[in-house]
């Protein structure tokens, strides 16, 4: 079944790079959309968490754009993947800034480099971003140097321009990083700054085209009480438990039992999608023990490089290599999704409207 599947893959990516995208109903049981949600933007074609980046997501019909929030030394909410910034900016090789390496033990791990709250937004702004994966995308590498670390303000401002030019309304996903981190060791509550940041850009009813997600619980409980907007439950398969709530495990979480403590707190969760599937590609309970409590369930994150493909949809030992990523995309699809997390808008956005997905 495994070996069908693969070799499917082979077909329907070629079909979907050939077949027009053609303007089809995408709407599944319940009325809802299949959101294509743009993993820190078009990641896949820029380097991530550059306005350039979410500016192309948006471009390729993304209908939600998804940025990392940490905080500077001010209390200016940025975007990165992480608070440490090694990986993703030029700072390791700024002389000027070379006192600022630090170590600090972050959710139990001791992690040494250099740290956005360590930084005012003048100082990070004199800072370029770059590819955080330049062995995987080496293309994107070209982009290096030429993008400034975005604060989240001119984010929902790229937001709103692109809403006025395009006619329709654009999502903004939001991830909160390392919250309780930066609450206990830093004095920084990024939770109270970015409901500030959503009351001035007008997001405050759950109406609005935006989730707040995280992979900690207590901050989710927090913007529960102090925002109307829709929160989401992230859910890592390979830490044993959120960082702020070390007596849970997020396998328990993913249970029913799990699930409906999730929904006192939450409207949606983000499962890796190791949740949704079996190893053969079919459904495991998850998506419907979500849906029964009326969840939304968008699992993360689909990437068509085959080092991040699960073993059966990897065209060959390549890392780089374009492994099965319209066959992922159709089993997620198949297991009655809402939205998926991808680095890939494009590919994602054509599969939805043509359909060339389905194994």
């Amino acid at each position: 079944m495994v070996r069908s599947f693969f070799l499917g893959a082979l077909i329907l990516m070629g079909a979907a790079m050939t077949t027009p995208a053609v303007a089809q109903d995408a709407q599944k049981d319940g009325g809802n959309d299949l959101l294509i949600i743009a993993h820190r933007g078009a990641s896949g074609e820029r380097p991530e968490h550059t306005l350039a980046a979410y500016e192309r997501a948006i471009d390729q019909g993304a209908d939600y754009i998804e940025p990392d929030l940490v905080v500077t030394k001010d209390g200016v909410l940025v975007s990165r993947h992480e608070n440490e910034i090694s990986g993703t900016t030029d700072v390791e090789s700024r002389e000027e800034f070379e006192d600022r390496r630090r170590s600090k033990t972050i959710d139990g791990q001791l992690t040494a480099g250099w740290f956005v709250e360590d930084f005012t937004l003048a100082e990070l702004r004199t800072l370029r971003a770059k590819e955080r994966l330049p062995y995987i995308r080496p293309e994107n590498a070209r982009y290096n140097g030429l993008y400034q670390v975005p604060t989240f303000e001119e984010i929902v401002e790229l937001v709103k321009a692109k809403e006025a030019e395009l006619g329709k309304r654009i999502g903004l996903y939001p991830e909160l990083k390392h919250p309780n981190f930066l609450l206990q060791d830093e004095g920084i509550d990024s939770v109270d700054l970015l409901v500030q940041a959503l009351k001035k850009a007008g997001y405050t009813k759950a109406s609005d085209p935006i989730f707040i997600q995280c992979f900690e619980v207590g901050p989710l409980q927090r913007l529960d009480q102090l925002t109307d907007v829709r929160l989401v439950q992230l859910i890592h398969p390979e830490h044993e438990s959120p960082a702020d709530e070390p007596s849970m495990r997020y396998a328990e979480m993913a249970t029913p039992t799990g699930l409906a403590e999730i929904a006192k707190y939450a409207d949606g969760v983000g499962p890796h999608y190791s949740f949704v599937l079996n190893d053969d590609g079919s459904a495991k309970p998850f998506v419907a023990d979500a849906h029964a409590l009326d969840l939304k369930v968008h699992p993360w994150t689909l990437r068509s490089e085959n080092t991040f493909m699960p073993p059966a949809l990897r065209t060959n030992d390549n890392p780089r290599g374009v492994g099965a990523l319209p066959v992922l995309m159709g089993l997620l699809v198949a297991a009655d999704v809402d939205g998926i997390f991808t680095d890939h808008t494009a590919a994602a956005v054509m599969l939805r409207e043509s359909g060339n997905y389905q194994p």
